[in-house]
């Protein structure tokens, strides 16, 4: 089924997301506002006044769910989790295990919530989504943009103000390397899924696993992309690796190799995953149902495989020197 957009506040069953060759072309997210400890953006940081709505099987929100719990901002920032398959409507706030519903409004669809916040809006409606219940408007929509004011501008309300993805010493590499992983891996295996011709998909799949590939090595010569830091990029990769077996090695055809054939990436992904508390924020039942039951045109009969077997809980070793535990 198409994935669907607002056109003018008017929810249409359409998508606009491939070129004449059948590439797979994502399209910007448009709120861009920011959150500022000092406010001076307009939109101060403060308990209790802004709401977070993903869905936990999208790779882009679990990393803004992934930045909350680490930072210890539950307390601070709300957070409604959508129904993991997209219907008709799009998300939707549907009963299921592990959905919320829509915690500040009470809306049937995450669409409503665009059209409250702007009637006129024309475009894809998106997790994650930073909402402000004050003024009653998205702030941001852009999970990178969320992610940064999740590590930075809200350290006064956070319970672990001490976690920094973000260290100042190393934020240009950092922003190097999430544009590095961003094109060929996050956005590669939609680009290689979501291809309709022959040509645009071996583009996409050749240039996802020659960047797997290099990432790897990568991390067979250090811990962590940024050398010994364990920055948001290792999270952004994190969430785009922790799918890739059960879903984007069949589903979107990525299936040259699995991650678990990357002895250093298979490591890297075990350590991140036994983070303290980055487990909990993993729940492979809505993704697996999210992929296998929203994608019609991939997989018409909404068949959710039973596999794989995946077991991220075991012992890991970063080359010859095993990793202690944090």
């Amino acid at each position: 089924m198409p994935l669907g957009r607002l056109v003018e506040g008017r929810w249409v069953n359409e998508e606009r997301d491939r070129d004449g060759q059948g590439r797979f072309n994502r399209t910007p997210t448009t709120f861009r506002n920011q959150v500022t400890a000092d406010g001076a953006s307009g939109y101060p940081a403060e308990a209790g006044r802004y709401h977070l709505y993903v869905s936990l099987a999208c790779p882009w929100a679990h990393r803004t769910i992934i930045l909350r719990k680490l930072k210890g901002l539950d307390g601070a920032i709300g957070l409604s989790v959508v129904h993991p398959v997209i219907e008709d409507n799009g998300w939707s706030f549907a009963p299921y295990p592990g959905s919320t519903g829509d915690l500040v409004h009470g809306f049937d669809y995450l669409w409503q919530l665009y059209t409250h916040a702007e009637p006129t809006y024309t475009g894809k409606v998106t997790v994650p989504v930073l909402y402000d219940t004050r003024t009653g408007t998205i702030v941001n929509n852009e999970s990178r943009q969320i992610v940064r004011m999740l590590e930075r501008e809200f350290d006064a309300f956070a319970r672990h103000p001490q976690e920094n993805f973000y260290p100042e010493d190393c934020q240009s590499a950092v922003e190097r390397a999430s544009d590095d992983i961003y094109q060929p891996i996050n956005n590669g295996v939609y680009r290689s899924g979501f291809a309709t011709s022959q040509s645009a998909y071996e583009e996409a799949v050749q240039e996802l696993f020659a960047a797997l590939d290099r990432y790897d090595a990568l991390l067979g010569e250090q811990r962590y992309i940024c050398g010994d830091r364990l920055t948001e990029v290792d999270w952004f990769l994190f969430t785009t690796l922790y799918r890739f077996d059960p879903v984007y090695y069949v589903h979107f055809k990525c299936n040259w190799k699995r991650i678990c054939d990357y002895p250093n990436l298979w490591n890297y992904l075990k350590e991140l995953y036994q983070y303290p508390g980055v487990s909990d924020t993993c729940n492979l039942d809505h993704i697996k149902r999210h992929y296998y039951m929203s994608h019609t045109n991939i997989n018409p009969l909404r068949i959710v495989p039973w596999g794989p077997s995946y077991d991220l809980t075991s012992s890991y070793e970063r080359g010859r020197k095993p990793v202690a535990l944090r």
